[in-house]
């Protein structure tokens, strides 16, 4: 099953497992940039785990369903998740503790 990244500025692309703690750095850029402030990993289902700075995680499928969310994760939690998604593993995503909305 394959997935995607979605950087800070936007551009997607297919990348590496590896690039994961990156890609949460890319929030550290610009704090200035109130545009700009999310950063996801996308599996092919469509779907979505986004990241915030401070973090603040979204988890919703693209296409359909309500979101879901978590607050003050600590990095290494993050990248765990999005291991989770891109392994496509969304029975262990949906035991999480997700709050309702964004």
């Amino acid at each position: 099953m394959g997935f995607h990244v979605t950087h800070r500025l936007g551009n997607m692309e297919e990348a590496p497992r590896s690039t994961f703690p990156i890609l949460l750095k890319e929030l550290e850029a610009s704090p200035e940039d109130i545009e700009h402030t999310s950063v996801s990993v996308t599996h092919e289902s469509e779907w979505c785990l986004s990241a915030y700075r401070n973090g603040y995680v979204a988890f919703e499928n693209l296409e359909e369903g309500e979101p879901r969310h978590m607050v003050d994760l600590a990095p290494e939690k993050i990248i765990s998740l999005w291991h989770l998604l891109a392994d496509g593993n969304l029975d262990a995503l949906e035991v999480e503790p997700w709050q309702p909305g964004y």
